[in-house]
């Protein structure tokens, strides 16, 4: 397999994502020197890799520094650049890698903080009393704690819901208890109906009423926290490594991408709510005739979110704005879209093909199957990018969906016996590991992982 990178048509703009290996060196060198000084921090990564099949490196949001004229110079030629903070700090960030941001100020010693779905839940995961000071008033978009500090060193714990301020906003307890029951009608959201477009419907009311009380981004934050509960608990693997993940304190906050398949009529509905949700469309992908597919990456910048959008595509419709433009009606369905029509919409009734979080690939892949749970082949084995999908859970197929596939002539009638006997393959977690904060794709990588996971291919293997 060739080392490309991800890359758009002719139409749009380029996303040529490469490894920034300067940036790296960067980082890695003010970790090193971090966990020089931090004996505890040294213990909790090794624990992270023991314990969770991660890596110490992948849950850092931030790391904080003197203030420093040499290395703002060697940030800058790096490709970072400095965003607008408090007045005594400077913010660098990067936005062609995946990196924590450097933080530099008047303190004397260093910080770092690494990201956790909750400050509480770590404090409680390792015992930290309530002399632990919690910074941040619950359900806030930011809360933060120092959890382990020696002589020349910190380590935070931080969550952030839709806010990468370093700023503790005001509290403001009417937002919050609107934010509450917005989260938890969110968890609770109708999904399947008799027509999609009930449930479209009922999915963008609920998301417009979350925004007009607490705004796009926390609405963001809070939609895919419930996304992911409902795919966890439809995929026993993804339950297994979550457990082990919450035993450290730290929840999902490792996640890469969020993939969702879409049927090519309610392709255009999905970005639509993905775009009220703060989203903006970044590189497309097509891998070819033989493929079938395509997909748009989408980015939410304030959250940190990455979307992998699949869909069935034809040669023809690769040139145009498909993110947008309704496809045309078919009398064939490819891989993605018989996956929608056995399951539902990614968005509605189904849940997330898969989340793909940033492990420590070997020791993931191989805590994973020590455990009983299989792993698929790698689709990706490059120097700075290895991906890898679990073996898929297999669902349950209702009646009512494999008739109507078979009065549309999608399937055959003995492929409809065998989906209603065996069930069809519904979700992955996905085992990435990336270097030089390689921020994109394996394209063709991901053309073969599709063709690979097809129900009907899956059905002829398990048919005989």
């Amino acid at each position: 397999m060739s080392n490309q990178v991800s890359h758009v048509d002719h139409n749009t703009e380029h996303f040529d994502w490469s490894p920034q290996v300067e940036a790296e060196a960067i980082i890695s060198r003010l970790l090193d020197s971090f966990m020089d000084q931090s004996k505890d921090s040294v213990d909790l990564a090794h624990r992270m890799r023991r314990e969770s099949g991660t890596r110490f490196r992948d849950w850092v949001d931030f790391i904080e520094v003197p203030e420093d004229a040499k290395l703002s110079s060697e940030l800058e030629a790096t490709g970072f650049s400095s965003i607008p903070s408090r007045e005594s700090e400077q913010v660098w960030v990067h936005e062609q890698g995946l990196f924590p941001e450097v933080v530099l100020s008047g303190r004397t010693n260093m910080r770092v903080g690494i990201k956790v779905d909750s400050v509480a839940a770590f404090l409680g995961a390792w015992r930290m009393t309530t002399e632990h000071v919690i910074e941040g008033d619950p359900f806030s978009v930011i809360r933060r704690s120092p959890v382990f500090t020696d002589s020349g060193a910190e380590l935070w714990v931080i969550e952030r819901y839709g806010s990468r301020s370093f700023d503790l906003p005001s509290y403001d307890a009417e937002k919050a208890i609107k934010g509450v029951a917005h989260l938890e009608a969110l968890r609770r959201r109708p999904r399947d109906f008799p027509e999609d477009d009930h449930a479209w419907a009922i999915v963008n009311g609920m998301v417009d009423a979350s925004i007009a009380d607490i705004g796009v981004n926390q609405t963001c934050a809070y939609f895919f926290l419930a996304e992911r509960e409902y795919w966890e608990s439809r995929n026993k693997a993804a339950q297994f490594q979550k457990k082990r993940q919450d035993s450290l304190g730290l929840g999902w906050a490792n996640h890469d991408h969020h993939t969702f398949r879409s049927s090519r009529l309610g392709f255009p509905k999905l970005i639509g709510l993905l775009e009220k949700l703060g989203f903006e469309c970044r590189e497309r992908f097509y891998a070819g005739e033989q493929a079938g597919w395509g997909a748009q990456v989408l980015e939410q910048k304030e959250c940190h979110f990455t979307i992998f959008a699949d869909v069935d595509m034809s040669p023809e419709e690769v040139a145009g704005d498909f993110a947008h433009q309704a496809f045309k009606k078919r009398d064939y369905l490819g891989t993605v879209g018989l996956w929608v029509g056995l399951h539902g919409e990614s968005m509605l009734q189904a849940g997330m093909h898969h989340l793909e979080c940033q492990f420590d690939f070997d020791a993931l892949r191989d805590q994973m199957e020590a455990a009983g749970y299989e792993c698929m082949d790698p689709f990706t084995d490059w120097d700075y990018l290895k991906q890898q999908f679990t073996v898929g859970e297999r669902w349950t197929v209702s009646e009512s969906r494999v008739n109507r596939l078979v009065e549309q002539d999608f399937i055959t009638g003995q492929q409809a016996m065998q989906f209603l006997s065996q069930g069809a393959i519904g979700s992955h977690l996905e085992n990435l590991e990336r270097h030089g904060g390689y921020k994109g794709f394996n394209q063709s990588g991901v053309s073969d992982i599709i063709s690979r996971t097809d129900p009907r291919a899956q059905a002829a293997l398990r048919g005989g």
